[in-house]
């Protein structure tokens, strides 16, 4: 994991767990609340998309995990595609956003995950999974309700499709972050790691 990001032509300290915790309340919030700005745009019928997209930006940038860039390390311990060197986005993107790699190129702690770093990836998946399946589930429910009995949804002020539609999203994006913000959640201090525990001993 790693202990800064560059936002804004600053760096932010990610080394304390609480400055993690509050990069995690921040961006599923910001996600909520774009969801809802594209829920009054047009009800998801094109914005839905763009949810997907805003949600690979903030993996690329913030998160990691799925991607390379980020706080957290490639999953899949893979080193980027460009023959050694780090994956970059068009640099265009990068002013736009202003968002910058806090790492070098070429260095395999960037990418290659230690024995510690694998058993926490593997417990931040086995969590995650657990929550997306009460998710799953929930939405199996409310489509078996809309199919079998929908007078029980006539209260809902939306469609019934158009609400699947969106709880579908949101797991969608909950899926795509949550492994990444459980790891961020819950690491402790970089500070209080012990120097063997860092290097993977």
């Amino acid at each position: 994991m790693r202990a800064e990001l560059i936002i804004l032509g600053k760096r932010l300290d990610m080394a304390p767990k609480n400055h993690r915790q509050t990069l995690v309340v921040l961006i599923y919030a910001g996600m909520a609340a774009l969801m809802t700005f594209f829920w009054f745009i047009d009800r998801w019928h094109v914005t839905g998309t763009y949810m997907i997209f805003a949600t690979i930006l903030v993996n690329r940038f913030l998160l990691g995990g799925y991607t390379f860039g980020g706080l957290i390390k490639p999953f899949n311990g893979k080193a980027p595609s460009n023959n050694g060197g780090i994956a970059q986005p068009s640099p265009f993107l990068m002013l736009a956003l202003r968002v910058y790699p806090s790492y070098s190129a070429r260095d395999d702690r960037d990418y290659r995950n230690d024995e510690r770093e694998l058993q926490q990836r593997d417990r931040a998946h086995y969590y995650a999974y657990q929550g997306l399946s009460v998710a799953l589930v929930l939405i199996w429910l409310f489509v078996n309700c809309k199919n079998f009995s929908p007078r029980l949804l006539n209260w809902i002020p939306v469609s019934a499709d158009l609400l699947t539609y969106g709880l579908a999203l949101a797991t969608i994006v909950v899926a795509l972050t949550l492994p990444q913000a459980i790891l961020l959640w819950t690491e402790p201090d970089m500070a209080e790691l012990e120097p063997e525990e860092e290097m993977g001993l």
